[in-house]
């Protein structure tokens, strides 16, 4: 029962980070009134009334594809309980380390403009979404090392 519960965290984890593929993490208007979108694929800017990708992130599109594979192969270590916990906590630090990659990028990007709050898409909820429910099915993977240890106290 509680590794079908872990197995969803890690799911809906995985789709959080391919969820950034659809969704703009950047939303800024220039001066001259132009919208402009920051997405992981690149940047798209409004140009004579057609949407135009201006800048590619192929590193980032690469990375991000890697980033959401990460916590789907932990799913399929449920034998290996100690190496599930060690790659979850290595998930979350690549995953911070993948947001300020986004931040940086994102300004150099934007270079003197100031973001304000509006300007932030729903992108940028995804990826703390994304360590919340691997933190989740950490907690689900502990209760399974919990749940055997007493089995075997018990024989």
């Amino acid at each position: 029962m509680l590794q079908r519960i872990q197995t969803l965290w890690l799911f809906l984890s995985t789709t959080m980070i391919f969820a950034l593929f659809l969704f703009p993490y950047l939303q800024i208007f220039n001066a001259m009134g132009t919208p402009k979108v920051i997405k992981v694929t690149g940047v798209y800017e409004n140009v004579g009334g057609q949407i135009v990708k201006t800048a590619d992130f192929t590193l980032i599109t690469i990375v991000t594809v890697l980033l959401a594979l990460l916590p789907f192969v932990v799913i399929f270590l449920y034998k290996e309980r100690k190496r599930q916990i060690i790659l979850c906590y290595v998930t979350i630090a690549l995953i911070v380390a993948y947001s300020f990659w986004l931040a940086s990028t994102a300004q150099q990007v934007l270079g003197d403009l100031r973001l304000q709050f509006q300007n932030y898409g729903l992108g940028i909820i995804f990826l703390p979404l994304s360590i919340f429910f691997i933190i989740m099915a950490l907690r689900g993977i502990r209760s399974d090392i919990r749940l055997l240890k007493s089995a075997e106290r018990l024989r």
